[in-house]
């Protein structure tokens, strides 16, 4: 069966930290494709100012343009409405039924999840794939499985590896001060940010 991932977020920008979630869980899933989904009009971002997603996923494009198991899809861009999990799922699982879904997420989601549209729906269409985060201990991560999964009856799937902490807003923040953050972006993502003169 082929195995297919949606790896979400705002990738505002995208970095070598999602770079590295992706390529962690295609060797430890033995996925077939990794597929970035820039979000569109994320329910949860609603107060918060987020760079024009045509921009972004010119980023994501640049970032991965090389990479043969990575793809992109605009599937939430395109939608005007808000974007929840759940409906973007559901339209991957019924436009390939044949294909076994991932959904990875960061611990975050995790500890998040009850606040979560459809959160059964979302466990039914695909598996769940949770990457740790140093603001939570190992600990609180396995505590939160535990209870999801009992409440849901669906196994979530945790990857306990060390993943570079880089943070988007903090790469925007060192740009908009004249920092370089050449170090933490994929080359040709990097590149683009410059020529489009990005979060100055």
């Amino acid at each position: 069966m082929i195995k297919k991932a949606i790896f979400g977020g705002t990738f505002d920008p995208i970095h070598n930290g999602h770079i590295q979630v992706a390529y962690e869980a295609m060797y430890k899933l033995k996925l077939d494709k990794v597929i970035f989904m820039p979000s569109g009009n994320p329910p949860h971002k609603q107060e918060s100012k987020v760079t024009d997603s045509n921009i972004r996923c010119r980023l994501v494009e640049a970032a991965i343009q090389h990479e043969k198991n990575f793809d992109i899809s605009y599937y939430e861009v395109n939608k005007c409405e808000l974007s929840y999990t759940y409906e973007t799922v559901k339209h991957f699982k019924q436009s390939e039924p044949n294909t076994e879904w991932y959904f990875i997420a960061g611990a975050d989601c995790l500890i998040d999840i009850d606040s979560w549209y459809n959160v059964e729906g979302i466990l039914d269409y695909c598996d769940f794939v949770v990457f740790n985060r140093t603001e939570y201990s190992i600990e609180d991560i396995l505590i939160q499985k535990a209870k999801v999964e009992k409440i849901y009856n669906k196994k979530i799937i945790f990857i306990d590896e060390h993943i570079l902490q880089i943070s988007s807003t903090d790469i925007r923040n060192k740009i908009k001060n004249n920092r370089s953050a050449s170090y933490l972006v994929p080359h040709d993502a990097y590149k683009l940010i410059k020529e489009l003169n990005l979060y100055k």
